[in-house]
């Protein structure tokens, strides 16, 4: 979808790897070999009161921290609206209402996890948090949570109704969530190395969580450093063809073409079977292009792309694309417009395209 011009102003990152510091962009790289990545705690009382952070979980926890690092990078005290996407919500307070549920025969219940469970909290407790009254909204859409959000916030700086828009993506992993998924060949059942995952024949991906806040704003300022130029989204295309019909749609609405690409960030995830999709694009329609993979990086969760916007928005920033995420050593020219492409087991498919603010 093409709308009015959105710049991005700041952005802040709570996943599996160190990225509070943003002096240091994907400099260090931590391996792992497990079930499933979690997230670098960073030192949450030099964020959030510490009176607070006794009664908040970590999905609720790690949220203010990346929209507090974005909002200091922006330099801005307010938003005119709040926004954010979740695949799950708060699966460990869910888990402790229901659990409590069965072990007390639903009798002599604690309201706090149930009051903790919904998907809407780490937007009310950032509104809290701010002392915000504005527009707050939650897009409980799977995989295409942090998209929803996103579309929301372009379209209500589109349309005025903000200037400034808080937007984020945010899940987290459970013991009981990896589990069940397991069960169903979404995620890998056994330990893997991440920075070998790619090659790894067992079924599903390697699951992960995290969280990515975004300061949109609708004029360019000093603060500013990327533009958002589209996103989009597609439901199960039947083929190879309508896939790479939707990529060339979108980018002609964005009044670009393929050649016009500086990077393409796509979302394998080391699932044998779903990764095909990826192989095949960046061999065909894109084989022109560099390309380069995040979530050996994060992990698979519902709203992994949030992760990617803030690697391609990094990229703009510092304007270096790190080696870590390079599918094959980057030399092209300076990245002006990145491409990032998503898919949850082919079923959902999402485009979204960063440009420098400058780029034509």
């Amino acid at each position: 979808m093409m709308l009015a011009p959105t710049y991005i102003d700041g952005s802040g990152a709570v996943v599996p790897q160190p990225t509070v510091n943003q002096d240091k962009f994907l400099e260090e790289i931590l391996e792992y070999n497990e079930r499933f990545l979690q997230v670098v705690s960073p030192v949450y009382k030099d964020y959030i009161d510490v009176k607070l952070l006794r009664r908040m979980s970590k999905i609720v926890k790690m949220s203010i921290v990346s929209a507090r690092v974005a909002m200091q990078q922006a330099g801005v005290d307010q938003v005119d609206a709040i926004m954010t996407g979740t695949g799950m919500g708060c699966q460990i307070d869910t888990e402790k209402f229901l659990n409590a549920m069965i072990e007390n025969g639903e009798t002599l219940l604690t309201p706090t996890s149930f009051i903790q469970s919904t998907h809407n909290t780490m937007g009310g407790q950032i509104a809290l948090m701010l002392g915000n009254k504005n527009h707050n909204l939650t897009y409980v859409h799977r995989t295409f949570s942090f998209e929803s959000a996103l579309l929301d916030a372009m379209m209500m700086i589109a349309e005025k109704e903000a200037q400034k828009v808080l937007v984020g993506g945010i899940d987290e992993i459970t013991d009981e969530s990896w589990l069940i998924k397991t069960q169903i060949d979404y995620y890998k059942k056994h330990a893997c190395k991440n920075s070998e995952v790619y090659n790894d024949l067992q079924p599903g991906a390697l699951s992960g969580e995290g969280s990515a806040f975004f300061v949109l704003s609708a004029d360019r300022s000093e603060k500013t450093y990327a533009q958002l130029k589209g996103v989009s989204t597609l439901y199960k295309p039947r083929s190879n063809k309508e896939l790479e019909d939707f990529i060339k749609r979108f980018l002609v609405t964005s009044e670009l073409g393929l050649s016009d690409i500086d990077l393409v960030i796509m979302g394998n995830n080391g699932d044998p079977v779903f990764d095909r999709v990826y192989e095949d694009l960046a061999t065909g329609l894109l084989k022109t292009i560099p390309t380069g993979r995040f979530k050996h990086l994060c992990g698979e969760y519902d709203t992994a792309s949030s992760f990617a916007l803030w690697i391609a928005s990094g990229i703009l920033r510092h304007q270096h694309v790190p080696s870590t995420i390079s599918q094959h050593p980057f030399k092209g020219r300076t990245p002006k417009n990145i491409l990032i492409y998503n898919h949850f087991r082919n079923i959902n498919h999402s485009l979204i395209l960063v440009s420098t603010p400058d780029a034509s």
